[in-house]
This record gives C-alpha cells, sequence and structure tokens, in this order.
C-alpha cells in the first residue's frame, strides 16, 4: 500500500483537526535519568517530533528535560503521556494526576492525553463507571486546552461500547498492542467506524518478531531491517507505530522507512503469521505489577 508520508514530520489528522505524526517515538521500560533521557535526545536529532511516555513508566522527568533540553519549539513536537490505574479513584484525582504529569514533564499542556487501561484491578467490579468519571475527567482536561487530544489505551470493543453511553467526546486515539503477530483486526475496524485512530505499540511485538525468518526474508529482499519491516508495515496498515530503543543506532534505522514499499506478497507473508507470537494482553484478567514509583 502506498502512503502519503514521506518524512518523521508528516501528519495524520484526528477527528478534532489535530495533527499526529505519523511515527511515534516509545519509552516503555526507558529507565529514568540517562537511559530514558539519552534515547529521547537522539530520537529528536534523528528526526522524530512525537514522543510516548506515561505515569507509570517513570520516566516522564527525563523524557520532559530531554524535550526541553532539545531547543525545538514546542509547536514542532506532539507530546502524549498516560493516565495509570491507581490515579483513577476519583475525578479530583484524575485532575491531580494530569497535572502531577505535566509538572514532571516541564510542559504547558501535552497533544495527547489517555486512559492507560479499561479495566484496573481494583475496579473490576464497577469499571463502567470508573471509566465514565474518569472520561468525564478527561473531557475536562480537553476543554481547558492542556490536552488538545483525548484517547484510550487497550480498550476493546466492549469497553468502548460502555463509554459511549455517557461520553460527549468521542475519544481521538486507541492505543494499543499491534503488529504482524496481533493485528486485531475487529478492533481496529470498531476504531475505524468511530473515527478514532488506532495507535500500534509494541510494533516489533516487544522484540519477539526480530528473529522471525520470513520477516528477515523481506527484509533483505529490501535490503533493510527487521525492525525497518516492521514499521512500514504499521504505517502501510494506516496505524501510528512507536517503535521504542534505547540505542541510537537503531533509534536512527527506525526513522528510515520512507523510501520502500512492502508487496502484496510481503503483506501475505507478514499475516501468516498472526497468531503465531506474543498477544495482547486482556484488559479484564491481566493482573497489572506494582507501577513504577513516581518520580
Amino acid at each position: 500500500m502506498k502512503i502519503e508520508a514521506n518524512s518523521l514530520t508528516d501528519t495524520k489528522e484526528l477527528a478534532n483537526g489535530v495533527k499526529i505524526p505519523v511515527i511515534g517515538f516509545g519509552t516503555w521500560q526507558s529507565k529514568n535519568g540517562d537511559e530514558a533521557y539519552d534515547a529521547v535526545k537522539w530520537a529528536l536529532k534523528a528526526g522524530y517530533r512525537h514522543i510516548d511516555t506515561a505515569a507509570t513508566y517513570g520516566n516522564e522527568k527525563s523524557v520532559g528535560l530531554a524535550i526541553k533540553d532539545s531547543g525545538i519549539d514546542r509547536d514542532q513536537l506532539f507530546v502524549t503521556t498516560k493516565l495509570w490505574n491507581s490515579q483513577r479513584d476519583s475525578y479530583d484525582h484524575v485532575l491531580q494526576a494530569f497535572q502531577d504529569s505535566l509538572t514532571r514533564l516541564q510542559l504547558d499542556y501535552v497533544d495527547l492525553y489517555l486512559i492507560h487501561w479499561p479495566v484496573p484491578t481494583e475496579y473490576r467490579d464497577r469499571w463502567q463507571k470508573i471509566n465514565a468519571d474518569t472520561w468525564r475527567a478527561m473531557e475536562e482536561i480537553y476543554r481547558s486546552g492542556k490536552a488538545k487530544a483525548i484517547g484510550i489505551s487497550n480498550f476493546q470493543p466492549k469497553h468502548i461500547q460502555e463509554l459511549q453511553k455517557t461520553w460527549e467526546i468521542t475519544p481521538m486515539v486507541n492505543q494499543i498492542f499491534l503488529n504482524p503477530g496481533d493485528p486485531q483486526p475487529e478492533l481496529v475496524k470498531y476504531n475505524q467506524s468511530l473515527k478514532i485512530l488506532t495507535e500500534a505499540y509494541s510494533p516489533l511485538g516487544t522484540g519477539n518478531l526480530l528473529h522471525q525468518p520470513i520477516i528477515e526474508e523481506i527484509a533483505k529482499e529490501h535490503h533493510k531491517s527487521i525492525a525497518q519491516v516492521l514499521i512500514r508495515w504499521s504505517l502501510e496498515s494506516d496505524f501510528v507505530p512507536l517503535p521504542k530503543s534505547t540505542h541510537e543506532k537503531y533509534i536512527q534505522e527506525n526513522a528510515q522507512v520512507f523510501d520502500f514499499e512492502l508487496t502484496d506478497a510481503d503483506h501475505e507473508k507478514l499475516n501468516s503469521l498472526t497468531g503465531k507470537t506474543a498477544q495482547h494482553e486482556d484488559p479484564d484478567n491481566f493482573d497489572f505489577v506494582k507501577p513504577i514509583p513516581f518520580l
């Protein structure tokens, strides 16, 4: 599939008109301190303008400092962070959690704020009400202008349908685990029906796809890396991928995906991997680990 984007600064348009760069830089599991700081610094140097973090990653301080030190104008950047499960016990707690994220990031606003998971362990008996109350606070944050867009993460259709009963503003994004091993077609189609953009986290399958002979074969044919093929697959599937690395070489390589196209045969081979690698977690039954302490 031919895509219109030719660089990291090219964008897609969200339902509310906000422009989002076609590739984001992920920071999950990047440790606060030099590791996260350097990774974001290298990403910005390589041309990324879309940075994705979350409160529970514990690295918002380092991400924010790297953004500040980059000297890049704020209006040239797209920054996402996310609300963690333990911050959702009340409307006011959501508002405070958001402000705390802004403080750690040293930003006046974020471009996208997401609910990280739909069914936190401690609220499984009342997740529908918790999501409704949380979304009401998210809508207030959006109306304040401190988040240019709001959305969800890891929500399946049943969770979106419940949220839809009370929302006044439709989520603009659903960020989900997405790669050729787990393309989640029904969820993607449902997102599309509501004009919700699909973001692909773990587009490399959390590393599980980097040693697949099928992808290695495709990569050799295009003189590209396996990671580049997987990122290109996301782009050609109309997703916004969020590749992550803490190595400068790979951060640079992962940005070099605009000078080749996958063939129909390539897509057929990649589609054959469905169900054969790591799959997304079931939000209704996922046992969340203790979040990284907020710093």
